[in-house]
């Protein structure tokens, strides 16, 4: 492999007579040195030099080669290898002009952990040896549901094994049948693994085989006369013939197959991602990547297929909604499955229905985008024309929560771009403020956020909200000035007498208050606004009042010291399952006597 570059003045007639008929990767640089787009080639010279020679280049590729003051090429030994690193060099540089797919949180999984009472979880990650992983789930709800089926049906334990260890007495769990409380010894180890097992061909899509075994174990219950036994495994029967009608969509066995559909429209292209495993549908989602307005559909699937499945498991079909040569991004998806995979365009039958379902999908989801767009942009520009700022853009909210002065947080929540930008949020563990000091508490999350902000660490807002009346505005104007930005416009939304939604009242610096009607576009957006702070500070709240609840309870114990404090917390799992615990189980912790066993009982009840 071996680089070569181009200084600024860039001469693209010379440069591409030095080009490499060869496979590699070239990178686009502005005059400032920053990667403007990265892409791959089978022959760098024939690929570099069409944009410079052809005259049908959409408007973002011109206005890219317009800024193009050198390329740099990397040469690779194959089409394949150009792949890899092209795709590696986009994730690392995330260039203006690339198509950019969002780097989500890795896809959730089922997991049935390896032990002698297998636990059933979501799961991200790497397994455990042992472990057995089931999915991946395009989303968390998906999985969730999935979890929720396999619970009413097989009844296995969710908990966390130190809670699992120290149970006393079943749980809720058990008493809504959702778990068989194998905890406490109501179900013998051999019945749970036969549920175990149970679990696992479901979620392989044995399905058939499953009733077949259920069946036959129910009618040697009737047999034998165990009504109760033949009544709950007939209810397992009914359970599993329901799911398997709800979700089988494949008369192709147990196959796996990623069906992916890209479509355009309203300005916007969209991704639309279908999982089968074992032959079951599992559901969907859609993306909407940038820099993908005016880029054709195959390129935009090539862009997910490479930054995709580049960084998951890939299954050994892929079925996509555009026509073209797939055969380098099947090579190299091949080798890091260690399988061979195929990509299909041209599908018949169960295929063809499963394409033109995901098609459909990504178009429902490019008019639910467009929906949501529209919507914003009319609340936007009403309250630009509410408030008189036409160039409203940036909107920064505030909230306070707390419990009678216990654990106060503030939150900041960031609209931008017409959306909620969660990325940008901030949340403050407020530590100077008394106790109920609401004031004091906006003064301290007000200077810490606009102290970095003043250092150049964010951007400027253009409003202010502030969830509260007039007091709260003025500590919030004092410490804006003292920050240097008392140019700032800043807003209280007070809840009003009647605390109703629509009966909010905007309070401005000097005291005067104005409320909207309550079908007010402009309204809404603040309403939006204000509940996510709001949202986003009894979240942070909550969060830290019980992890400063779950030490302050056993720090107000005498005899009980860091030590045991910790050996407490580990035994049981959590302060919770302490309370749980009888006198007997304390005294069995490492430093804990009877006598003190008793104490802590006492204390915690």
């Amino acid at each position: 492999m071996g680089d070569q570059g181009q200084s600024t003045g860039f001469d693209s007639a010379s440069f591409i007579s030095s080009l490499p008929k060869l496979p590699g990767v070239y990178r686009m640089l502005d005059e400032a040195r920053q990667v403007l787009y990265v892409g791959k080639a089978g022959n760098l010279k024939q690929r570099v030099s069409s944009y410079f020679q052809k005259s049908d280049l959409s408007p973002r590729i011109r206005l890219m080669v317009s800024r193009i003051a050198a390329v740099e090429i990397t040469v690779t030994r194959s089409e394949a290898e150009a792949l890899l690193l092209e795709n590696n060099l986009i994730k690392a540089l995330s260039p203006r002009y690339n198509i950019l797919f969002r780097d989500d949180k890795s896809y959730p999984y089922l997991l049935l952990t390896g032990h002698a009472f297998p636990r059933l979880m979501v799961f991200r990650g790497t397994p455990k040896r042992g472990d057995r992983c089931f999915g991946p789930f395009p989303n968390a709800g998906a999985v969730r549901d999935s979890l929720d089926i396999l619970q009413k049906i097989f009844q296995l334990r969710t908990c966390e094994d130190t809670v699992f260890a120290h149970r006393s007495r079943p749980c809720l769990l058990h008493q809504i049948k959702r778990c068989s409380a194998p905890c406490v010894g109501v179900v013998d180890a051999a019945a749970y693994a036969a549920d175990a097992a149970h679990a696992e061909q479901f979620l392989l899509g044995k399905t058939d085989q499953l009733l077949d075994e259920i069946t036959a174990r129910m009618q040697q219950a009737a047999i034998g006369q165990h009504y109760e036994q033949a009544a709950a495994l007939r209810d397992q029967v009914r359970s599993l013939t329901a799911v398997r009608e709800r979700q089988s969509v494949t008369d192709l066995g147990s196959a796996d197959v990623d069906v992916v559909a890209v479509a355009s429209g309203q300005g916007m292209v969209c991704v639309n991602l279908g999982m089968i495993r074992s032959g079951q549908y599992l559901g969907d989602r859609s993306l909407f990547p940038r820099n993908a307005q005016d880029a054709g559909l195959q390129e935009t699937l090539s862009a997910f297929l490479t930054q995709h499945y580049l960084d998951a498991n890939a299954p050994a079909q892929i079925i996509v909604s555009e026509d073209g040569d797939w055969t380098a991004i099947a090579e190299v998806l091949s080798e890091q499955v260690g399988h061979t995979l195929t990509i299909h365009h041209q599908v018949s039958g169960q295929r063809r229905r499963w394409l033109d379902m995901a098609l459909s999908n990504a178009r429902l989801a490019i008019l639910r985008e467009a929906n949501q767009k529209n919507t914003q942009t009319q609340r936007l520009a009403a309250l630009r024309l509410a408030l008189a700022m036409p160039d409203l853009q940036r909107i920064e909210c505030f909230d306070i929560s707390h419990t009678m002065g216990e654990a106060t947080v503030a939150s900041c929540v960031v609209y931008d771009h017409e959306a909620m930008q969660p990325s940008q949020y901030r949340l403050f563990n407020l530590r100077t403020n008394k106790a109920g000091d609401d004031y004091g508490a906006m003064r301290e999350a007000l200077t810490r956020r606009y102290a970095r902000i003043r250092d150049g660490e964010g951007l400027r807002a253009d409003l202010v909200l502030i969830d509260g009346g007039l007091g709260q505005l003025h500590a919030a104007a004092e410490v804006m000035i003292e920050s240097g930005m008392g140019d700032v416009p800043l807003i209280g939304v007070a809840k009003g007498v009647e605390r109703k939604a629509g009966m909010e009242q905007l309070v401005a610096m000097d005291g005067s208050s104005r409320r909207m009607s309550p079908d007010d576009p402009a309204l809404h957006l603040i309403q939006q606004i204000r509940d996510e702070a709001h949202r986003f500070a009894i979240t942070g709240h909550r969060a830290r009042r019980a992890k400063a609840r779950n030490v302050s309870v056993l720090e107000n114990m005498p005899g009980i010291g860091p030590k045991r404090r910790q050996k407490l917390l580990e035994r049981f799992g959590g302060l919770r399952e302490l309370k749980n615990a009888g006198v007997e189980d304390i005294a069995k912790v490492a430093g804990i006597s009877r006598s003190l066993a008793e104490e802590i009982y006492r204390g915690l009840h």
